[in-house]
């Protein structure tokens, strides 16, 4: 569904991937999950932020509700293949509350854990990223979609068959 559209924030999301020979099926979910706030026409910056291994921690969680930061290694090097990543980590209301994860998928995974167990809302800016998570991945509550989730399940069925 990615590769259909033709913005060039999704050939900057889906060209490292082509790049892969290992893991590809991690790459692929982190794609997946990285893509879905662009594909749902929301701001992927919001929820998904990346900062260098010597960056200042706080510069990165000012003002972020919920999101998943990636630290990277500040390395010259990295610049021309895919960037080492040191730490995943899960900021909410601005503050690192759970780090060393192995990966974004897994991120995503305990993030929404934990929006559950403190019965956190979604950010206003991201309504659909986490209605499709909600409602088409996780199958919950998926009895009632806005019409951009329904069509997102749909589209997505379409390409299962």
């Amino acid at each position: 569904m990615y590769r259909s559209k033709k913005e060039s924030d999704f050939r900057a999301l889906l060209d490292p991937l082509d790049e892969q020979v290992m893991a590809i099926a991690e790459h692929r979910k982190r794609i997946a999950l990285e893509g879905l706030p662009l594909y749902l026409r929301e701001d992927p910056t919001s929820l998904f932020k990346k900062c260098l291994d010597t960056d200042a921690e706080e510069d990165y969680t000012k003002g972020v509700k919920i999101g998943i930061l990636t630290v990277i290694e500040d390395d010259a090097a990295a610049v021309e293949s895919l960037p080492t990543v040191i730490n995943t980590a899960i900021i909410l209301e601005e503050t690192v509350v759970l780090q060393d994860i192995k990966d974004v998928p897994s991120a995503f995974a305990y993030l929404m854990g934990l929006v559950y167990a403190i019965n956190m809302q979604y950010p206003k800016n991201l309504k659909y990223t986490f209605e499709v998570i909600q409602k088409v991945f996780l199958n919950l509550g998926a009895t009632s979609c806005s019409a951009r989730t329904l069509s997102f399940r749909n589209k997505m069925q379409g390409n299962l068959r």
